[in-house]
């Protein structure tokens, strides 16, 4: 929590307001059993209307003045606890956008948006109830039996009986509370963990008619965390009614106890109500300091996981002061001796990976599923880092190179095809902020996207739902080609990114990329050989390692594992057309 601490040091007036304000509406609070008191002596009891009617004013200046007090309390505290909350949530996703694919794959996406949202909330949370209650409750109790010893010292020695028996009945239902609490929280998890499963895949649910097992699958879930619940909320609920006792019971002996007194004229009625009232009010704050506690348990162990992920280091470090090379170099990119181990992997997902690409060469990847192929064109820019050997952009290291500026030479597409939510425009202009319409009808052209965005309505200005909900998977992939040809990169990294696409727009395609001007250097992940076959060269992979490079034609020759590819998706076209 210390480490977060920093956020609030542009908020330290506030943090200082905001509890004197607070001790400022406790001191008033405290004198206003004493006003009763007078009321009750020398108002009452002498029958002096014009003295109760001025009591009954100061008390309602007491109450205005309480109100003002808090309610300014409140606004310097919140102020502070929302604008620590906005400072921390920004240099979170900051952070978190440091991080390379390996951090995040390692971290799961799932926890970073829980550490993002509702981490952060009770953070804030706790923030602002420390600012508001943590001098203020034991000012209250403290200053309330400071002023029953002022009446009466007999009387208040009740006080000293009470409150411990008090404490230690909140606090140790507190204390036993607080591990239930956690457990309730990670039955929450699970329960969301289920829900967010069945929301997401409900389609493959009813599929495999699955619905009935997966309702009972909830069911079992929601009633664990109905039971652990309720087993905390039968503790949690023993702490008025023993509170209420001991108090009632010090009520009861102070009425006692002040009755003796009165009789024997050391104390006056008004007296004894006043310090009914006192003990009242101890009850109260310390109900409040106990529940300050558990909100203070919450928000620091949100904290130390939020610490978690600022203490994760980014494994790709930028190295800012290393210009990009002049392209001079002969090859655009060289992979020399390449290994990569994924984090936490037993063994390397590549291996001995050693080939060089020249500028304007269309390269191809292909190989079975889990072969390394994504690993692979992830290593250009920098998704990942090889843990071996050496990666090569334009002639110099790309561990060597500033991130933004060689990713900015580099357009890739991804094998799922990510839109968002905004007008084709504006998701056209990703990669070129400044980019024409007449540059993005260029892409589209080339994408084989043109023809169904000119059928929209809106055309260049048509919404794209999140997720690009509103599209098919083949318009998502075409459009997120475009996105990438409108940056004019390099390097152009198609990974997978065609799979949704027919034979035919798939050929228009390759065959537009060929023809532009000022040719890129071209990677083309893909399972089709077809999608391939006209690339300047084939990197084919087995187990993370390259079996053979060649052309189409060699490949067929002499790579026994291409030709069992190629022939295996012949077969399959043939019969499909048959």
């Amino acid at each position: 929590m210390k480490s977060l601490m920093k956020y609030l040091k542009d908020y330290k007036k506030e943090c200082v307001l905001s509890p004197l304000f607070k001790l400022l509406e406790a001191t008033f609070e405290l004198f206003v059993p004493l006003v009763m008191a007078a009321v009750i002596d020398k108002g009452i009891g002498h029958a002096d209307k014009p003295y109760i009617v001025k009591m009954c004013l100061v008390l309602i200046a007491l109450g205005i003045i309480g109100l003002v007090c808090s309610i300014t309390a409140q606004f310097f505290a919140a102020k502070a606890a929302v604008g620590f909350a906005t400072k921390l949530r920004h240099s979170l996703f900051g952070h978190i956008q440091s991080l390379s694919f390996s951090e995040i794959d390692t971290l799961g996406t799932s926890t970073l948006i829980t550490r993002m949202t509702s981490d952060v909330n009770q953070v804030q949370n706790g923030v602002n109830l420390v600012l508001r209650l943590l001098l203020r409750s034991p000012f209250v109790v403290v200053g309330a039996m400071v002023m029953a010893f002022t009446i009466d010292v007999k009387a208040a020695l009740i006080f000293v009986v009470a409150i411990p028996l008090l404490c230690i009945v909140v606090f140790a239902i507190m204390f036993v509370s607080i591990p239930l609490y956690k457990k309730v929280q990670a039955g929450l998890d699970r329960v969301l963990l289920g829900t967010r499963e069945n929301l997401t895949g409900v389609r493959v649910i009813r599929a495999f008619n699955k619905e009935k097992d997966e309702v009972e699958r909830f069911n079992e879930s929601n009633a664990a965390l109905t039971k652990i619940q309720m087993y905390v909320g039968r503790i949690s609920a023993l702490m008025n009614p023993i509170t209420y006792i001991i108090i009632n019971g010090g009520i009861v002996a102070l009425i006692y106890v002040g009755a003796i007194r009165v009789d024997s004229g050391a104390i006056s009625q008004g007296q004894v109500v006043a310090l009914v009232n006192y003990m009242s009010q101890i009850l109260v704050e310390v109900v409040k300091v106990a529940n300050l506690i558990i909100s203070c348990t919450k928000a620091l162990a949100s904290a130390n996981r939020i610490e978690s992920i600022f203490d994760v280091k980014a494994s790709v470090c930028d190295k800012t002061e290393v210009m990009l090379g002049d392209n001079s170099s002969e090859y655009a990119v060289e992979f020399n001796n390449v290994y990569l181990k994924y984090k936490d992997a037993g063994e390397d997902a590549l291996s001995n990976i050693d080939f060089k690409v020249k500028r304007g060469e269309t390269v191809g990847i292909i190989g079975g599923t889990g072969c390394g192929k994504s690993s692979i064109v992830n290593l250009i820019p920098r998704f990942y880092d090889a843990t071996g050997g050496e990666v090569k952009v334009n002639g110099v290291n790309v561990k060597d190179q500033p991130v933004e500026k060689l990713r900015d030479i580099v357009g890739m597409v991804m094998q799922k095809a990510v839109l968002f939510k905004g007008t084709i425009r504006d998701n056209m202009k990703w990669g070129n902020e400044n980019a024409t319409d007449a540059e993005i009808y260029e892409a589209l052209d080339i994408s084989q996207s043109r023809e169904f965005v000119e059928q929209k309505p809106d055309k260049l200005d048509e919404m794209i739902e999140q997720g690009g909900k509103n599209l098919s998977g083949g318009q998502k992939q075409r459009l997120t080609i475009a996105r990438a040809l409108v940056k004019k990169p390099q390097i152009l990294i198609l990974d997978d990114s065609a799979s949704a696409l027919d034979f035919a727009t798939d050929a228009k395609l390759r065959k537009a990329i060929a023809s532009m001007e000022g040719k890129m250097t071209v990677f083309i992940v893909s399972q089709r050989t077809s999608s391939i076959q006209h690339a300047d060269k084939i990197v084919v992979l087995d187990d993370g390692q390259i079996v053979m490079i060649g052309t189409h034609e060699e490949l067929l020759e002499k790579c026994e594992e291409y030709r069992e590819i190629h022939y295996s998706q012949i077969s399959k076209d043939e019969k499909g057309g048959k």
